[in-house]
């Protein structure tokens, strides 16, 4: 049953008996395989939850087969000014930059430059000899480590199993102490920093524990981004705006903007004293996609895009890597990328492939979240996607707060009511 199922989803990534399908209007004309009237009540759901302040504004967005048949913006793109939210808007995507990040290294994969298996310390050296934490001494941040018995490969990286941390937002304290005292830059920032200096501060410091041992989400794709920039010859945002951007036509997918895409992205909101403010400066500072030396290409977490920029990436995805007549992957890497590659270190409703969480035969019990095989992520900020590939598919829904919230239950709710609404 397995194998005939493996053989199923290969036959629908590789789109046999199917056009490419590029992202465009649905118009007036019903698209067969979702209900209207089922997509109508996703909209009221979504009306709901912005006149009860769950949320100060939304942008949605369904794809099936390629046609675009719901795609509506509610709310507020920023509270205090006034200003409406358009389709059009401009979201942190945070996380979501994940995704983006791992393509680019598939594609060099195909292109023979690397493999997924190679320590990544052939290509960079102050990777080699990594040391796992053994104490740490919280007086003065000081630490002992031990030597690893294992390399971390470029697969570690792709999927959280290096051992490496995520710093400010780590899990662990020490971890984050330790990142923060050695200057390693996380997640986005104004500040003059690249992504190589900050990689290679990131080498010197210890691991979680052994590569492949654990999951642990990690800056592994700001060291892929490097790694990028290393095998290409090219800044990692050239890369991804020549070889992924725009072939996709993502015109609005940058890590930083531009006046006038500035002029459209939204502001990150938290809710404090009855209302929706903006999110102060903390740990970073919220303008950094329109502000500050904008040098610091974070394969992470930097990108900012918009739900139509984003759902072209995943309707390539679903059309076996093919988009708009340019190839981006072969349907056997994307395959490859949607298998489990980390075992039984997560069990339940997802595994996790090269690029995405995959919802398994569990996921399908529990409902709610698509077929088996449906693929997805988030970001940081509260914007979320998922694709189906045998439904073809797609549901995007991008919001932009963080910190105190007011009860937002329109995530879980996009979803399930969604997939309820495929025939």
């Amino acid at each position: 049953m397995k194998k005939i199922l493996s053989y199923a989803l290969l036959f629908l990534f590789l789109g046999v008996g199917a056009t490419a399908q590029t992202i465009s209007a649905a118009g007036n004309s019903p698209v067969p395989g979702i209900s209207k009237d089922r997509i109508a009540k996703i909209d009221m759901m979504l009306e709901e939850a912005i006149k009860a302040e769950e949320v100060p504004g939304v942008v949605a967005m369904v794809v099936k087969d390629g046609k675009i048949v719901y795609h509506s913006a509610k709310g507020f793109a920023d509270v205090a000014g006034g200003k409406k939210m358009e389709k059009n808007s401009i979201f942190r995507i945070a996380s979501q930059t994940k995704a983006i990040t791992s393509t680019a290294i598939l594609m060099l994969y195909e292109e023979g430059k690397i493999q997924l298996d190679d320590p990544i310390s052939k290509y960079i050296p102050e990777f080699a000899n990594p040391q796992v934490l053994a104490s740490f001494r919280y007086a003065d941040t000081s630490y002992t480590s031990k030597p690893s018995t294992k390399v971390i490969t470029i697969r570690h990286l792709l999927t959280h199993t290096s051992g490496l941390g995520y710093g400010v937002i780590d899990g662990d304290e020490r971890m984050k102490m330790i990142y923060h005292k050695a200057g390693v830059m996380d997640l986005f920032t104004t500040e003059k920093i690249t992504i190589g200096e900050s990689v290679k501060r990131l080498a010197k410091l210890p691991l979680h524990h052994e590569p492949g041992a654990k999951f642990t989400y990690s800056e592994g794709l700001d060291v892929l981004g490097y790694l990028v920039e290393i095998i290409s010859g090219k800044p990692f945002d050239v890369f991804l705006k020549e070889r992924i951007f725009d072939p996709l036509g993502m015109n609005d997918t940058r890590f930083y903007l531009n006046d006038a895409q500035g002029d459209r992205l939204v502001e990150v909101h938290t809710y404090q004293g009855g209302k929706w403010k903006a999110y102060p400066v903390t740990f970073y500072d919220p303008a950094y996609p329109k502000s500050g030396a904008k040098t610091f290409f974070s394969g992470g977490a930097g990108l900012s895009s918009t739900a139509e920029d984003y759902a072209k990436f995943l309707q390539m995805y679903l059309n076996g890597g093919i988009y708009n007549g340019v190839r981006l992957l072969s349907p056997l890497t994307i395959q490859t990328a949607m298998k489990n590659q980390v075992g039984d270190l997560w069990n339940g409703d997802k595994h996790y492939g090269l690029a995405f969480g995959v919802v398994t035969a569990k996921g399908v019990a529990q409902g709610g979240q698509g077929s088996e095989g449906t693929f997805d992520w988030g970001g940081y900020f509260n914007t979320q996607y998922f694709a189906d590939p045998n439904h073809k598919v797609i549901g995007l829904l991008f919001k932009q707060t963080s910190g105190a919230g007011k009860g937002d239950q329109t995530a879980w709710k996009f979803r399930q009511m969604l997939f309820s609404a495929v025939e």
